[in-house]
C-alpha cells in the first residue's frame, strides 16, 4: 500500500527520514503501540506483513528559490490568503492534567503537519480538567507540555477555552461546579419537560453569584487571567489565537437540539430552552415591562419538541404564532438574551487578551435545518432570530465587531445536496448569509469542518468556500486522530494542503537565466527521489 506525503521541495531528505521513523498509523482510540517497528492495536491484534511505502512529492510544482541573484527577493503567498490549522485530539490531555494522551502520536503528527506547510494546530483546553477539583485551583501542566511541543516544531497554536463539557470523549464540567448543580439545578439550561442540560451553565446565571459566591463571568475571568499568566512565554509568539467558549460545544447558542442524534439528518426543529428558574424570572420581568404580564409565564405553548418537524404544531407554520405580536416579543427577548451573553464573554476575552497581540475568536453554530422555510425554526430555537422577514445575523456580526473579535463558522464541508430530504436544509445558503453579515461589519471569519469522514466531497466544498472573497482568513480542519493519518484519508488531505499553498507569483518574480539553470538542477535532484520505504508493519 502506498502512502503519499507532500512536503516542500526545499526540505532536506533527512527530515523526512526522521518523520517516517516516528510517524505511524496511530489508533488513538484503541491503545495503539509501536513495538520493534510493528504496530499493535489493543491487547491482542497485530498487523503483520503489511508494507507502507511513503512517497515524497513536492508541495509545489516549481522550485522555491531562496534568493534572487539579481538582488530582488521573491514574493509568494497563498492564493486566497487562508491560513490552515489542524485540530488536536479533544482528549490530548488526560483528565488529571498531569500527562498527555497519545503523546508520541501527537509529536509525530506535528512534524508531519509542519512538513506539509500547515500553519499550526488548535488545542482545546477544558475547564473541567484545568480547574477540576476546586475553584481557583488550576493545573495547566499537560497543556503547557503540548504548547512546548508545538513551539519546538515551529508551528503556531490556536487555543480554545472550553467552558462546556463533552460526551465523546467524556469530559464533564469541573467537579465542584457539578456538586453545586446537584443542589441548584437552576444553574443549568432547562427545557419544557424540566430536563436539565448539564454540559454548560445557563446564560441566565452569567452575573448571578451562584458559584460559591462568585458569578460565572467572574470565574471565567479568573480562568482567563490564570491562562494568560501561565502561558505568557507562548502568547503572541507560538499562541496567535484564542477562542472563547460561548455555550454548548463552545458555540453561541442554546442547547436546543441536545436531545437529537448528531448525524446531520435529523428532522426535528429543536426546543426552546427558557424554563430554568432564572430564565423564567427574566422573561416574567420583560413581559411585565412590556405591558403583557401573561406573556411571561413560559415559552410558546404551541411550539414542537426536539424531534418533531415543523408542521407538527402551529408555532412555526406559515401564518403561525412566530409571525404574531407575541411571537416577535418572545423571539426578540430570547435572541437578545443570547446576544447579551455573547457580548459579556467576548468583551471579557477581548479585555483580558487585548494587550497580548493574539486574536480573539468566538464560534457560532450553523443551524441549517429548515433554512428553506419562512420561519427557520432550528435557528429560532437555537437563539438566532433569523426568518424570511428578519436578518438575525446582522446583530451578531455587530456584536463581534464591537468586541474586535473574529467569528468561527463550523461545518464548512457540508453541501446542500447531501442533506436529509424533507427538512429544507441549506448549509451553503446559510454560510453565505452569515459571511455577508460579517463582510458588512468588517468581521473576519475562521472556518471549520465537522469531521474528516467523507473527506473527498468535504474538501471540494471547503475549497469552494475558501475561494470566495477575503472575509475568511483561517480554516481549522478537524481533527487529528487515527483516521486522519490513515491511507484512506491523509492523501486527500495532503492534496487539499497543496491546493491552499499554491504560490501566487508576481511579475518581478520571474527567474533570470541563471535562476532557470538553478531551478533545472533542483528539478533534477527532486526527480531522483522517488520513494522512501519507511515503516514495515
Amino acid at each position: 500500500m502506498e502512502f503519499s506525503v507532500i512536503g516542500r521541495s526545499q526540505l532536506k531528505l533527512g527530515r523526512f527520514d526522521l518523520l517516517y521513523r516516528e510517524l505511524g498509523f496511530y489508533n488513538l482510540k484503541n491503545n495503539c503501540r509501536i513495538l520493534n517497528n510493528r504496530v499493535c492495536y489493543g491487547n491482542n491484534m497485530r498487523l503483520k506483513k503489511t508494507e507502507i511505502r511513503f512517497t515524497l512529492k513536492a508541495l509545489q510544482s516549481e522550485p522555491v528559490l531562496e534568493k534572487k541573484r539579481s538582488g530582488h527577493g521573491t514574493r509568494s503567498k497563498r492564493v486566497n490568503g487562508v491560513k490552515l490549522f489542524v485540530g488536536l485530539p479533544l482528549d490530548a490531555v488526560s483528565s488529571e492534567c498531569k500527562s498527555n494522551n497519545h503523546a508520541r502520536a501527537i509529536a509525530a503528527g506535528l512534524k508531519a503537519l509542519k512538513l506539509l506547510g500547515v500553519e499550526g494546530v488548535e488545542l482545546p483546553i477544558w475547564w473541567g480538567i484545568v480547574e477540576k477539583d476546586a475553584m481557583g485551583k488550576y493545573d495547566w501542566s499537560g497543556y503547557l507540555a503540548i504548547a512546548k511541543m508545538v513551539q519546538k516544531v515551529g508551528l503556531k497554536l490556536h487555543v480554545t477555552l472550553c467552558f462546556h463539557g463533552s460526551k465523546k470523549p467524556h469530559i464533564p464540567l469541573p467537579k465542584w461546579v457539578s456538586r453545586i448543580g446537584e443542589s441548584q439545578p437552576s444553574i443549568f439550561f432547562t427545557d419544557r419537560q424540566g430536563q436539565h442540560y448539564k454540559e454548560c451553565l445557563s446564560l441566565a446565571v452569567d452575573n448571578l453569584p451562584v458559584l460559591d459566591g462568585k458569578t460565572p463571568v467572574q470565574v471565567y475571568q479568573s480562568f482567563c487571567e490564570s491562562f494568560k499568566s501561565s502561558f505568557s512565554p507562548f502568547i503572541g509568539s507560538t499562541i496567535t489565537g484564542i477562542s472563547m467558549g460561548l455555550g454548548p460545544d463552545g458555540e453561541l447558542r442554546y442547547p436546543s437540539h441536545h436531545g437529537l442524534p448528531s448525524d446531520n439528518k435529523t428532522r426535528g426543529v429543536g426546543e426552546f430552552q427558557c424554563y430554568d428558574q432564572n430564565m423564567l424570572s427574566f422573561l416574567k420581568q420583560h413581559a411585565e415591562e412590556s405591558g403583557n404580564p401573561l406573556w411571561g409565564l413560559g415559552g410558546p405553548h404551541d411550539a414542537p419538541t426536539y424531534d418533531q418537524p415543523l408542521h407538527s404544531n402551529n408555532f412555526f407554520e406559515d401564518g403561525g404564532s412566530w409571525e404574531s405580536t407575541y411571537g416577535d416579543f418572545f423571539l426578540s427577548w430570547y435572541a437578545n438574551q443570547l446576544l447579551t451573553h455573547g457580548d459579556h464573554l467576548l468583551s471579557l476575552a477581548a479585555s483580558t487578551f487585548g494587550d497580548t497581540g493574539v486574536t480573539v475568536y468566538g464560534k457560532i453554530p450553523l443551524m441549517h435545518s429548515w433554512y428553506g422555510t419562512r420561519s427557520h425554526p432550528s435557528e429560532l430555537t437555537a437563539g438566532f432570530y433569523n426568518t424570511t422577514n428578519k436578518d438575525g445575523y446582522e446583530p451578531v456580526a455587530k456584536m463581534f465587531a464591537r468586541n474586535s473579535c473574529k467569528m468561527i463558522i463550523p461545518r464548512m464541508g457540508l453541501t446542500d445536496a447531501n442533506q436529509a430530504n424533507g427538512t429544507h436544509c441549506s448549509p451553503e445558503m446559510l454560510i453565505a448569509q452569515i459571511m455577508t453579515a460579517c463582510k458588512n461589519h468588517g468581521v473576519k471569519v475562521s472556518g471549520q469542518n465537522i469531521s474528516e469522514f467523507g473527506a473527498l466531497e468535504g474538501f471540494n466544498q471547503i475549497k469552494k468556500n475558501l475561494s470566495g472573497d477575503k472575509v475568511l482568513d483561517l480554516f481549522t480542519y478537524h481533527r487529528m486522530g487515527a483516521y486522519f493519518f490513515s491511507p484512506e484519508h491523509f492523501p486527500s488531505f495532503t492534496e487539499f494542503v497543496r491546493c491552499l499553498n499554491q504560490p501566487e507569483l508576481h511579475s518581478d518574480d520571474l527567474p533570470s537565466e541563471e535562476e532557470e539553470d538553478t531551478g533545472s538542477s533542483v528539478k533534477s535532484e527532486e526527480s531522483s527521489v522517488n520513494s522512501l520505504s519507511a515503516v514495515n508493519l
